[in-house]
């Protein structure tokens, strides 16, 4: 049985969340702030978070950002009432796996669970399996990157982002399908994500950012990954 954290200061929200999810199988624990939410995160090992952004005590990014510093993988809903972009990229740049804004139907929430542990299982590797591709190296069994030799640190997200390019070298992917196969189908973000994503891995990946060696632009259509010249 999957375990869900649920964390919002809103106890009526807890309980309406918390009956669908149980009703569809979730061992569920709720906390009302982020400082509980931590301790019951490090206590509980949950398999997926629900996390609202606007808490007492702690804040949802404040929690976010400890929890991603010790556990890069475990999946990430954010809960928000503030519609604004710069407020969803930050909850994305923290690592959060997917975001809803409030009000939303709870039906939707057990949907996008569903989704993102399904996903999840389908990116967990079974076995080792390593790519490398000119200086650089990737472990799908411990996650791990290194460039040069070097120990890269990277999101979650940034991860599966490379695996999949690395995976299909030569391939290119447009930004829809990378948001598909990486963020899911259903997946309500900024577009902008992918290009932030691409971005961050340039800076740590390449010599020189501004002309990759790695991870090429194919304008118009997407980005691919090939060996250097």
């Amino acid at each position: 049985m999957k375990k869900v954290l649920l964390v919002d200061d809103e106890p009526s929200i807890l309980d309406v969340c918390r009956r669908y999810l149980e009703r569809e199988g979730y061992m569920v624990d709720t906390a009302l702030n982020g400082i509980e939410a931590l301790e019951k995160w490090r206590n509980g090992k949950p398999d997926l978070i629900i996390l609202d952004l606007m808490m007492p005590m702690k804040d949802g990014w404040s929690a976010a950002e400890e929890i991603r510093m010790e556990d890069e993988d475990v999946p990430l809903i954010m809960l928000t009432a503030l519609g604004q972009e710069r407020d969803r990229l930050l909850g994305l740049t923290l690592g959060a796996d997917d975001y809803l804004t409030k009000p939303f139907s709870p039906r939707e929430l057990v949907l996008r669970v569903k989704n993102m542990l399904r996903r999840t299982a389908k990116l967990k590797p079974e076995t080792k399996h390593s790519i490398s591709i000119g200086s650089i190296s990737i472990d799908s069994s411990t996650r791990e990157v290194k460039a040069e030799g070097a120990g890269i640190e990277m999101t979650a997200k940034e991860f599966d982002v490379l695996w999949l390019l690395a995976s299909h070298p030569g391939q290119v992917f447009s930004r829809s399908q990378l948001l598909e196969k990486v963020w899911g189908y259903d997946f309500s973000g900024d577009g902008n994500t992918v290009n932030v994503h691409i971005r961050r891995l340039r800076e740590k990946l390449e010599k020189n950012p501004a002309e990759p060696e790695y991870i090429k632009t194919v304008w118009g259509i997407g980005y691919k990954l090939e060996q250097p010249v």
